[in-house]
């Protein structure tokens, strides 16, 4: 789960605060984002450009399109109950909040933790890409 502080709800904020936060993620994991139909996604189409990564959309009033967004939406919502004024949350709550959350056992991951799977997985995307490299600089040779 990422979480990143934005300065605002327009597409501008948006798209700022979602590239800065998607472009640390490797990008082989960055695959695709799936937002609801907010207005706040307006520029879409430059957070595409920016990261790599297609926007899709839900259908409206489908939160169960988006499942595990829902999901971490109500985990979030333990520390940051609805109606909490988010401007006042600063960068260092919210990654308190975020590391919390993926330090947090998740039955559907085998009692792991989101931090471990997604190390795995860096980790295992890491050496595929330097094989590839090693492979390649021997083909040159």
């Amino acid at each position: 789960m990422l979480l990143t502080q934005m300065n605002g709800c327009t597409a501008t904020h948006a798209l700022d605060g979602f590239s800065r936060r998607f472009n640390k993620v490797i990008p082989e994991l960055r695959q695709s984002f799936t937002y609801d139909r907010g207005s706040e996604m307006a520029r879409h189409q430059e957070l595409t450009a920016a990261t790599g990564m297609p926007v899709f959309f839900c259908e409206p009033y489908s939160p169960w399109q988006r499942g595990s967004n829902e999901n971490m939406n109500g985990l979030v919502r333990q520390f940051l109950p609805k109606g909490v004024d988010l401007s006042t949350v600063t960068p260092q709550k919210l990654a308190y909040i975020e590391a919390m959350l993926n330090d947090r056992p998740r039955k559907i991951l085998d009692f792991r933790t989101p931090r471990e799977v997604y190390t795995e997985i860096v980790q295992a995307k890491l050496a595929e890409r330097h094989a590839l490299a090693a492979k390649t600089v021997a083909l040159q040779t």
